[in-house]
């Protein structure tokens, strides 16, 4: 179970984002990542015996950096003000299909799939999707998983407007063609953070995700 301290530090961090007060309260970013850790393991031993894919993981395969990367960006905050846990299903690092943990005050959530692939396993899934749709709709249409996702991810940013190449604009499947990341969501009130069944309730969520994941999955795996 999360401290409150854990989170009142990301709460300061992102009031006091500057390395003066970072350095300063060095000794409540130790405890924030001990809280960070243990949470971590906790998510693991619940979410391996779920599914096998997650077996090689360990804490530091799940971990982000407080560092934040603003070599790009127009906020130069240089530390996140969040909490991010990534299950993935491919412990080297390479961008997979996986679980996501995002914990931070007002804005937490949980979400899984697979989020901007390359542009060679985009094709490889729009294949997938193509040929076996009724599978990810059977998927997304199924009871449990209905009963805390609404559906695929889909904003400005996530979809085409027109049919990807090599697709027709009529395919049965073409709103799920469109789409350039396969991600599902759903919120967490700030009240279960602290609550004592917060990860068995979380995994209960996620694990939900799986038929998902195992989809994406056998798209990467094709030829």
């Amino acid at each position: 179970m999360l401290s409150k301290n854990t989170i009142q530090f990301l709460e300061d961090l992102k009031a006091n984002n500057n390395r003066e007060w970072f350095l300063a309260n060095k000794k409540r970013y130790e405890e924030y990542k001990k809280d960070y850790y243990q949470l971590i393991g906790d998510f693991l031993e619940v979410m391996k015996p779920k599914d096998a894919s997650l077996e090689m993981l360990q804490i530091k395969n799940c971990t982000f950096r407080i560092n934040r990367d603003i070599r790009f960006s127009k906020d130069k905050s240089p530390y996140k003000s969040h909490m991010g846990i990534w299950m993935n299903t491919n412990s080297s690092g390479i961008n997979a299909p996986g679980y996501y943990i995002h914990i931070e005050k007002g804005k937490s959530f949980v979400a899984g799939g697979l989020y901007s692939p390359e542009a060679s396993d985009l094709k490889k899934i729009r294949k997938e999707i193509a040929f076996f749709h009724e599978d990810l709709e059977e998927i997304v249409n199924d009871k449990k998983f209905k009963t805390y996702f609404s559906g695929l991810d889909r904003n400005e940013t996530n979809s085409l407007k027109n049919a990807p190449k090599d697709f027709e604009k009529d395919h049965p499947a073409i709103e799920f063609l469109k789409l350039k990341s396969f991600t599902v969501s759903t919120k967490i009130d700030d009240a279960m953070l602290f609550d004592a069944n917060f990860v068995a309730s979380t995994a209960e969520k996620l694990i939900t995700l799986k038929p998902l994941i195992d989809f994406l999955n056998r798209g990467l795996d094709s030829e």
